[in-house]
């Protein structure tokens, strides 16, 4: 293979300077640091200095891989797929009409992807410190629960109409709570506290249970229905995970225990108005403005598939606006699609689509080959979240839940490296 040809013989050529440089030889120490803080920055930085950390760790990568002997970038199936799916989004950026604003958002596709490829190449060679990053996540987790405890009791208000308020009682009024990430939205909160909460999975049980308790009730404070949505789903996958892993006459136990802890969430949803009333919305199809306003979108981005269904219209949320604006309907503007993967067809065509989807599917699947291993269960969980999310709104595509996806479906495609070896 060409690369492997290319990278053995850079790395023949500068084995004299790595065997006397301090700094190649601990370069796995940087770029672990660097996704460490990456991690930790999504708290509370920009969105453009989180992806600083993102590019520096491809640039350390690419260092690592012309200098550092026996290292090399080994393709599966699902890496074929994005693969795919990265020549066809670049196809799409250079038959877009709007070139220039697409080109800027190509630019955050391949920081992402570039990201995705550092992050495998450092964790197939250090599994054993996957645990550590397990572990910044319950940091970032523990500092959000904190803040939206404080938020909540505090009763912040809304910077921006958050929920729809015409049909309620002051009673039904839900404070949303957003956390520290920025641009303050309880929808971009809500996504992050359900892409992170699986991490405390792979921690001990001391610190994950109380943490995931609070984290929990964080996720509930934000009113984001779709986050509601993928938690529910999340739990589903791990309550069936553990009954399967459990000896069959704890089974009746575990089911007992599982129907009481429903009936008691079911108890408290009916008797907290302002929850009830939010978790109802979802199912008030037109009635619910929030929910009219998706179907909307939905019906225009539709419209504007069909019409660019090969190569779609090029990647970007500026780009996306700019096309938008012909079809939508008056008085409906939006900054995307509200679901990732109709925004994914519609920027880039059904190519796209059906290549990002075969990725995820062979993601998936290696997750659930290798469920016995608990940092795999915690990655399959936390992108089963963030893919159930994604139907119903695209803070996906904010580095903040994308930089997180990115780095369960690499620590996912990692351990599976491993084991095959």
């Amino acid at each position: 293979m060409f690369l492997e040809t290319l990278f053995s013989f850079s790395q023949k050529l500068f084995e004299p300077v790595y065997n006397n440089s301090y700094f190649l030889k601990k370069i796995d120490w940087l770029i672990g640091i660097d996704i460490m803080f990456l991690i930790l920055s999504t708290t509370t930085a920009q969105s453009d200095f989180i992806g600083y950390f993102g590019i520096f760790a491809i640039l350390l990568t690419f260092v690592k891989l012309l200098t550092k002997k026996n290292t090399n970038l080994e393709f599966s199936v699902s890496d074929k797929f994005l693969l795919a799916y990265f020549v066809i989004v670049l196809i799409s950026v250079a038959g877009s009409s709007l070139f220039y604003l697409s080109l800027k958002g190509f630019f955050k596709t391949i920081t992402y992807l570039g990201f995705y490829i550092s992050a495998v190449c450092y964790f197939k060679d250090n599994r054993d410190k996957i645990k550590y990053f397990f572990w910044a996540y319950a940091i970032c987790l523990m500092f959000e629960s904190a803040a939206a405890f404080i938020q909540n009791f505090t009763s912040v208000g809304e910077i921006s109409g958050w929920q729809d308020t015409s049909r309620l009682n002051p009673e039904e009024v839900m404070t949303r709570v957003y956390g520290t990430l920025k641009p303050y939205n309880p929808n971009l909160f809500g996504g992050y506290l359900l892409a992170c909460i699986p991490a405390l999975i792979a921690i001990p049980k001391k610190w994950g249970v109380p943490l995931g308790i609070l984290a929990a009730f964080a996720l509930v404070f934000t009113g984001c229905r779709g986050a509601y949505i993928g938690f529910f789903v999340e739990l589903l996958i791990l309550g069936v995970f553990i009954y399967k892993a459990l000896e069959p006459k704890l089974k009746k136990v575990f089911l007992t225990l599982a129907s009481f802890c429903s009936l008691l969430l079911f108890l408290v949803i009916i008797s907290v108005s302002a929850l009830r009333a939010r978790i109802f919305s979802i199912f008030a199809m037109r009635n619910d403005s929030s929910n009219s306003f998706r179907f909307n979108v939905y019906h225009s981005c539709l419209d504007m598939f069909k019409d660019n269904w090969l190569l779609g219209i090029g990647v970007g949320n500026q780009n996306f606006r700019e096309i938008y604006g012909l079809y939508m309907k008056t008085g409906f503007d939006a900054l995307s699609a509200y679901n990732i993967y109709l925004e994914t067809a519609v920027e880039s065509g059904i190519f796209a689509l059906i290549a990002f989807l075969g990725f995820l599917f062979f993601i998936i699947k290696k997750g659930i080959k290798n469920l016995s291993n608990i940092y795999t269960l915690a990655a399959l969980i936390s992108i089963a979240g963030i893919l159930i999310h994604g139907f119903v709104d695209t803070v996906f595509f904010r580095p903040q839940i994308q930089f997180t996806f990115w780095i369960m479906a690499a620590i996912i495609r990692s351990i599976d490296v491993r084991e095959q070896n």
